[in-house]
C-alpha cells in the first residue's frame, strides 16, 4: 500500500467514525468531520499533507505523486 492509498483509507475512516460518533454521542462530532475535509481539500491545492509525511517516516513507500495522487508541483 503507498501512502497515497493509505489516506484514503485513513481519511475515509476518520470520517466515518466521526459520523457515528455524531449520531450516537454529540453532534460536536461533525466539526471533526469538517477538519478532515478542510485537510483533504487544502491538500489538493497546496500539495502538501502532514499525514504523507507521518506515514513516510513510518516507512510507507510513496507512489510518487504527492498527497492522494496528486502531481507535486515543480
Amino acid at each position: 500500500m503507498t501512502t497515497e492509498n493509505a489516506i484514503r483509507a485513513i481519511a475515509g475512516t476518520f470520517i466515518l467514525i466521526s459520523l457515528a460518533l455524531a449520531f450516537w454521542v454529540s453532534k460536536y462530532w461533525l466539526l471533526f468531520t469538517a477538519f478532515v475535509g478542510v485537510n483533504l481539500l487544502q491538500s489538493a491545492f497546496t500539495h502538501w499533507c502532514l499525514m504523507e509525511k507521518i506515514l513516510q517516516k513510518a516507512g510507507m513507500k510513496s507512489g510518487g505523486g504527492g498527497c492522494c495522487g496528486g502531481p507535486k508541483p515543480e
